[in-house]
């Protein structure tokens, strides 16, 4: 009996089919044909890629994690930089 979803394809496997055709000039079909999958299938991983790249490298929860961390470290940056200013101004005062 056939599977109702039809073959089933490993992330790693999806992401060396989505590269090659981003990064070549060959067409989406030519590519699915050296790699047996079907044209409309490496489309939508090249759509899925496109629209959900972020997630790809990491969870939803993972990039908004790093993203406040981000955020954090940009304030902290900031907050050096204004204390830097103040000591710079006081040392050419003295």
């Amino acid at each position: 009996m056939a599977s109702k979803h039809g073959k089933r394809y490993s992330p790693k496997f999806k992401f060396q089919v989505v590269l090659e055709a981003l990064q070549s000039e060959k067409a989406d079909a030519e590519i699915a044909r050296a790699y047996d999958v079907h044209p409309v299938t490496v489309s939508r991983w090249k759509q899925e890629f496109k629209e959900n790249g972020p997630e790809v490298f990491g969870g939803q929860d993972e990039v908004k994690e790093y993203e406040e961390r981000i955020s954090q470290l940009e304030r902290m940056l900031g907050q050096k930089e204004v204390e830097i200013a103040l000591l710079k101004n006081f040392l050419d005062e003295s």
